[in-house]
């Protein structure tokens, strides 16, 4: 999945909580030629913030993160999170995807105000394999590598014997499918990518419809496109 060219280029900057966003970093860093920074919140926040605003100056963030191109925020805290996408427009950002869903993003109406406010492009994904293109020149270059799984699979007597990706999950699970996938026979591949999925310590919640039953039914997906009619 590396980038073929310069103009595929872009900044990326991470807000890490806790063990949120590590796996991320690591796998950007190991699978493309983007440039990525980071900065750590704590761990442990308080339920309720009452001025965000001085809340992120006493932590003393290097600002310097937040003029990337593309700011990837696992804030995970509905009064934190428009102040980190303030940060990231006033800094020179050019899109912010959101991660952990809407209820930890800040609402609707008010990413609408901050988006209008600084014209910037602002997503929220409940998974990160879920990102796709959307018309934003910087997400859709992050997406060129990053997001919804894309695979193609080679086929020898109704053994899968090579799976190559065009997308993969930003977490690295659509890595560990592709090698598990491995001599499986093509019937019992779609399903068993589901299965790996699972299986990869991926932070999506578990025991819901979403988090990692979705994304699980996602790379499913994924390799039942690819499969097409190979035999």
């Amino acid at each position: 999945m590396k980038s073929d060219n310069n103009k595929s280029m872009i900044s990326i900057g991470v807000v890490t909580k806790g063990k949120y966003g590590r796996r991320l970093i690591e796998n950007i860093e190991r699978n493309s030629d983007f440039s990525v920074s980071s900065i750590e919140l704590p761990e442990s926040l308080p339920d309720f913030i009452e001025d965000p605003r001085d809340f992120i100056v006493s932590l003393n963030l290097d600002k310097k993160v937040f003029s990337s191109d593309l700011i990837i925020a696992y804030t995970l805290h509905p009064d934190l999170t428009p102040e980190i996408i303030s940060l990231a427009a006033e800094n020179g950002a050019r899109a912010v995807i959101i991660a952990g869903g809407m209820s930890r993003a800040g609402g609707r109406e008010k990413l609408d105000e901050l988006s209008e406010k600084y014209n910037i492009h602002i997503e929220v994904h409940e998974i990160c394999c879920e990102i796709g293109e959307c018309g934003n020149d910087v997400v859709d270059r992050f997406a060129s590598c990053f997001g919804k799984p894309e695979v193609n699979i080679t086929v020898r007597n109704g053994i899968v014997s090579k799976v190559d990706m065009i997308r993969g999950a930003p977490c690295g699970s659509t890595q560990h499918m592709a090698k598990g996938l491995i001599g499986k026979s093509i019937e019992d591949a779609p399903a068993y990518a589901g299965l790996l999925v699972q299986q990869y310590p991926c932070r999506a919640v578990r025991g819901t419809k979403g988090g990692i039953h979705k994304a699980a039914q996602l790379h499913k997906k994924a390799v039942e496109i690819a499969m097409g009619g190979k035999r």
